[in-house]
């Protein structure tokens, strides 16, 4: 039997945000597999100290404990993280939340496609399991669904789900060409990630995984964030179709978008001041007016949703990175 291909290992770094998870985060570190060759623990300014229990505790050799000296959010610790394993030479960089809902064991099954080399992206999706969901908290649960549908617009990517998951594999080819500088830091992160890919055209997909909810308390208000995400997803969205439709490519899309707006809102305004007029003077809308107004509504949103479709179609489906070699050796005679 002689070896065709011994194909490399991969080297696979895993990257852990550290903020007020000093309960959780020794179980976190201790769940990661052996496939896994690098951990970055980053320390964002923890005001429980959670950094002081890693670096005293932790006996793992494959721990490095990074620290900023301010808080920089979720985002600034992962963009961190992702430079120390691009430095250090990792092929995936692997992202855990350091709250312990996320399962260390579920590794393996977020990096495989990629490995594969059927996608550039991977990320968590808990509304697989029908069963599973039920232990979703409710609010969390409708926010999340809310999210996501405003996420498939911004961002392009109709096919996939659960937006803010934070259980993420990303191949270091594909990190590289990331704007860092420009990325959202605090909780838009995730979601802003997805829109940075989409206008690389990397290919993401979901890894159905089951969520755990403990004791642990989450430090996102909605009450708090829910404008600035309505605003950032809104530029996304125009920065999206600007960036694929006008500057890098012209498509019938192109003229769908523009045209199909126009036509609705000229439709509906023209029909509604006509209605108001004519109630004001207590005399029937022309059926002429009526029928105006009615048909650039409906050819208005008949090209919308030509345009909706072109967009769903154009999903990324081809991954941009150099494909890794699979773990499988071929054998021959």
């Amino acid at each position: 039997m002689n070896d065709i291909s011994l194909p490399r290992r991969p080297v696979i770094a895993v990257v852990i945000p550290s903020y007020k998870v000093t309960r959780q985060i020794l179980g976190v570190i201790s769940g990661i597999g052996p496939e896994v060759q690098h951990i970055y623990v980053v320390d964002d300014h923890c005001p429980d100290g959670s950094g002081d229990v890693v670096a005293a505790q932790c006996r793992d050799p494959r721990v490095t404990l990074l620290r900023h000296a301010a808080n920089q959010g979720v985002g600034g610790a992962v963009m961190s993280g992702y430079r120390a394993a691009l430095a250090a030479g990792a092929d995936l960089i692997v992202k855990i939340d350091g709250d312990g809902q996320m399962d260390p064991a579920l590794l393996p099954a977020i990096v495989d496609p990629i490995l594969a080399g059927q996608a550039d992206y991977t990320k968590g999706n808990r509304f697989f399991n029908l069963e599973q969901i039920r232990q979703m908290p409710p609010l969390r649960l409708f926010g999340n669904a809310m999210l996501s549908l405003l996420n498939k617009l911004s961002s392009g990517y109709w096919n996939v789900f659960d937006p803010t998951n934070g259980y993420t594999a990303i191949h270091a080819d594909v990190a590289r060409q990331l704007p860092f500088a420009k990325i959202s830091t605090r909780y838009f992160f995730e979601t802003d990630m997805l829109f940075r890919l989409n206008t690389l055209h990397a290919v993401v997909i979901d890894v159905p995984m089951d969520a755990h909810y403990g004791d642990e308390a989450s430090n996102l208000k909605i009450s708090r964030i829910i404008t600035e995400f309505a605003f950032k997803h809104v530029r996304n969205f125009a920065k999206r179709l600007f960036y694929n439709y006008y500057l890098r490519n012209m498509s019938l899309a192109s003229i769908e978008a523009p045209l199909g707006l126009g036509l609705l809102l000229a439709g509906g305004s023209y029909g509604l001041w006509h209605w108001v007029h004519s109630a004001r003077l207590d005399v029937p809308t022309p059926a002429g007016t009526v029928m105006l107004s009615g048909l650039s509504v409906l050819m208005g949103l008949q090209l919308l949703l030509a345009f909706l479709a072109y967009d769903i179609a154009a999903v990324p489906r081809r991954p941009i990175h150099r494909r890794q070699p699979g773990r499988v050796v071929l054998l021959q005679d």
